[in-house]
């Protein structure tokens, strides 16, 4: 009995997890330059068609990473700027594209690698999730076929993140609410803001807002009291005290000053003068 080996076997780098010269060198270019490959590992998928969490359904191959040969959908015609939207989100890239050399000439350019992340919405609203993708592409200027190397993944979820999500899960059946609310091991984890933190929100809004409330109600009692501490006038019938005003002497010949003058003349003029004065 002849023996066969199998093909697949012999493939570089069929751990599966090839390293970027393999998918790039090997993978990639006999793709994009027409040379067939001596088994299909890697299909053919526009992946802009479908949710990243679909994806590890629709690879030939893979247990925590997916790889697809993508042909590039540009939004206005060649040369224009590539349509990464979904149905239920985008994939957005961060940072720039990275020069991807060769192990056994590190002056040898053999491509690029482009990382992006997926955010479920729309522009300017999404929410980041942990699906990431690894876009490879050829250096060359001009290619015969505008295809590249897209590999998927998830990114690993810190310790911190499972427990949130086991708490929240907790929380969902402790409300009974429908089980398709729940997480599944497939279910993309959003980093937008919980409602556990718009409650805490809106109390602390509640709470700023009896402070404020509080501290116009203290102004309002100090303006108040500073008023009633002003002066008042009596009202009512209440008596006020008579103005006293010293008497005059009616008879200025008693003064000390007027005595020393005193003469029979000022004497014969002292009754005109008493009546002038009191006058």
């Amino acid at each position: 009995m002849s023996y066969q080996s199998n093909p697949e076997i012999e493939l570089p780098g069929f751990r599966f997890h090839p390293t970027e010269e393999e998918l790039l060198e090997f993978y990639l270019r006999n793709i994009v330059y027409g040379k067939m490959l001596s088994s299909d590992v890697i299909g053919f998928l526009n992946i802009y068609h479908h949710d990243p969490w679909d994806l590890p359904g629709l690879s030939k191959i893979g247990e925590r990473e997916w790889y697809f040969f993508v042909p590039i959908d540009r939004k206005h015609g060649k040369g224009g700027r590539p349509n990464r939207t979904t149905k239920n989100g985008f994939w957005k890239a961060t940072g720039s594209d990275r020069k991807i050399v060769s192990l056994s000439d590190q002056k040898k350019m053999i491509g690029f690698k482009k990382t992006l992340v997926f955010y479920k919405g729309r522009a300017q609203r999404g929410c980041k999730t942990d699906w990431v993708m690894n876009e490879y592409r050829l250096p060359d200027a001009t290619l015969p076929k505008d295809i590249v190397m897209c590999k998927i993944y998830r990114k690993a979820t810190s310790l911190k993140v499972l427990e949130q999500r086991a708490a929240m899960e907790e929380e969902l059946k402790n409300t009974s609410l429908p089980s398709s609310s729940s997480f599944s091991s497939m279910d993309t984890i959003s980093f937008c803001t919980p409602k556990q933190d718009l409650v805490v929100f809106k109390k602390e809004e509640e709470e700023e807002a009896m402070v404020k409330e509080k501290r116009s109600d203290g102004i309002a009692k100090k303006q108040k009291k500073i008023s009633s501490a002003s002066l008042q006038l009596p009202l009512g019938n209440e008596n006020m005290g008579q103005l006293q005003i010293p008497k005059m002497l009616t008879d200025w010949t008693q003064d000390q000053f007027w005595a020393q003058l005193n003469s029979p003349w000022f004497q014969n003029l002292t009754p005109y003068v008493a009546n002038i004065l009191n006058f």
